[in-house]
């Protein structure tokens, strides 16, 4: 998968990979690996969101928060659900209620 957006914090583009082999999303800005979130997929359609991270030299430029949208809207087009284990995604998912509709509220495997 290959989604080319436009970012309002950045005009240029980026594009979300998921590296299923690494079990991982990678967010991409101008060809260059920014950030990316490792998950945990399990059946039927629950993504277990385990760790955000974004390169040293981008951070303080809202990078994390972008990956994290990212990866949300991406588990939302294919109607997922997301159990946050990453204390980012969780700060995030507290504070804002746009996702909600994507937190898987029964018990973890």
């Amino acid at each position: 998968m290959d989604t080319n957006e436009n970012d309002e914090r950045d005009p240029g583009s980026w594009s979300l990979q998921d590296v299923v082999s690494d079990s991982q999303f990678e967010f991409v800005r101008e060809g260059e690996v920014v950030g990316w979130m490792r998950y945990r997929h399990s059946a039927p359609n629950r993504y277990f969101l385990l760790h955000t991270e974004v390169v040293r030299s981008h951070r303080g430029e809202g990078t994390g928060q972008a990956v994290i949208e990212a990866v949300l809207r991406e588990i939302r087009s294919r109607q997922g659900k997301v159990t946050a284990i990453c204390p980012f995604v969780v700060d995030y998912l507290t504070q804002s209620n746009m996702y909600r509709d994507l937190i898987d509220l029964g018990r973890p495997d």
